[in-house]
C-alpha cells in the first residue's frame, strides 16, 4: 500500500517544485550577504565571495513546497479519480481511478499531507520572522493557507479551477511568483522590482510543464468535460503558447543577468536551454499528442537544471 502512496505522490514533480525556491534562495542569500560582500571584496579573503546561506530556511521552504506538491497530487489523484477523468488518460496510472487506493483512503492521505504541510510553514515562518515580525508572520501564513486551498481545489469538488481553464496562472502565480519572491522575501525581508523577472521565468516554465500535460491530455479532457486552457484555444494554439512560455521564460532570465550583470558566469542559465530547443523543436513537429508524456520529464527536469544554474551564476 506505501509504494501507492508514493506512486500518488509522483516524484518525478518533485524537482519542478523546487525550482522557484532554489532561485529565490540563491538570489535571496546573495542580497541579504552583499553588504558584508561590499565591505571585503577588496580583501584576500576569497571566501567573501560565497553567499551567506541560512540553510534553515532554505530546507523549511523545500519541505514546505513538497508538501504542497504532494498535496496537490493527492489531490489531482482524488478529484479526477472521483469524477472519472483518469479512466482514459495517457501516461502513467492514477491510483483512485485505478482502485488500488479508495477516496477514502486518499481523502485521508490529504488531511494528514495537509496538516504535516501547515505545521513545518509555521516552523519556516517563525525561523524567518521570529517574533518581531508579527505582520510578515501573518502574511505568509495566509499565503500557506492559500497554498493548501490552492493544491486541493484544482482537481476537487464543483468549482475546481483546473476544469475551468484557469490551471494555468495558478500554477505561473504559486510556482512562480509566489515560490521564487516569497523564498527571496524569507532572506532579505525587502522586494525589488528585478525579483520578479526570475520569478516569470519560473512560472513560465512550470506553465509550459502544465500546458505540456494538457496538449497530452486534451482529447480526453474534452470527452470528460475538463475545460483546461488547452481545450479551449485547441492543440495548434497551444503549440504558440508552448512556444511564448518558454521564449519569454529566456527573456527574462536575459534582461535579469542584463540589469544585475557582473560576470560571464551568470550565462551558465542558457545551458538549460539546450534541451528546451530540442523540445520545442519536438513539440513543433508532433501530430500525435500522446507522444508528449516523455516531453514532460524533460521540461521539468530543464526547469530544475535552469534554477541551480541561474543561481549558481548570480553568486559566483
Amino acid at each position: 500500500m506505501f509504494k501507492n502512496y508514493i506512486k500518488a505522490a509522483r516524484l518525478r514533480t518533485l524537482p519542478l517544485s523546487v525550482s522557484g525556491i532554489i532561485v529565490g534562495a540563491y538570489l535571496g542569500s546573495f542580497d541579504s550577504f552583499l553588504p558584508i560582500y561590499e565591505k571585503m571584496r577588496d580583501t584576500t579573503i576569497c571566501i567573501a565571495r560565497v553567499p551567506s546561506y541560512q540553510s534553515s530556511i532554505f530546507w523549511l521552504a523545500i519541505l514546505t513546497t513538497i508538501g504542497f506538491q504532494v498535496l496537490s497530487n493527492f489531490a489531482n489523484d482524488y478529484g479526477d479519480g472521483v469524477k472519472g477523468t483518469d479512466k482514459n488518460r495517457e501516461g502513467e496510472a492514477r491510483m483512485v481511478a485505478s482502485g488500488v487506493i479508495t477516496p477514502k483512503q486518499m481523502k485521508k492521505a490529504m488531511i494528514m499531507t495537509a496538516i504535516f504541510t501547515l505545521v513545518v510553514a509555521i516552523g519556516l515562518i517563525y525561523v524567518a520572522f521570529g517574533k518581531d515580525n508579527f505582520g510578515f508572520s501573518l502574511l505568509f501564513f495566509g499565503l500557506g493557507i492559500a497554498s493548501i486551498v490552492a493544491a486541493i481545489k484544482y482537481t476537487v469538488g464543483n468549482s475546481a479551477y483546473g476544469y475551468s481553464g484557469f490551471g494555468d496562472l495558478f500554477v505561473f502565480l504559486f510556482f512562480g511568483l509566489l515560490a521564487v519572491v516569497g523564498t527571496y522575501f524569507l532572506y532579505t525581508k525587502t522586494l525589488s522590482f528585478t525579483i520578479f523577472l526570475p520569478a516569470f521565468t519560473i512560472g513560465a516554465l512550470s506553465t509550459a510543464v502544465l500546458n505540456l500535460n494538457n496538449m497530452r491530455d486534451r482529447v480526453n479532457d474534452a470527452k470528460v468535460g475538463k475545460n483546461t486552457l488547452v481545450v479551449k484555444i485547441g492543440s495548434e494554439f497551444a503549440k504558440y503558447y508552448h512556444y511564448y512560455l518558454i521564449g519569454s521564460s529566456f527573456l527574462f532570465a536575459f534582461l535579469y543577468v542584463g540589469i544585475h550583470y557582473r560576470t560571464p558566469f551568470q550565462f551558465l542559465f542558457l545551458i538549460a536551454y539546450i534541451p528546451l530547443i530540442k523540445h520545442l523543436l519536438f513539440v513543433h513537429n508532433n501530430k500525435e499528442e500522446s507522444l508528449l508524456d516523455g516531453e514532460l520529464k524533460k521540461v521539468a527536469l530543464s526547469t530544475f537544471l535552469f534554477a541551480i544554474l541561474f543561481g549558481l551564476g548570480n553568486v559566483l
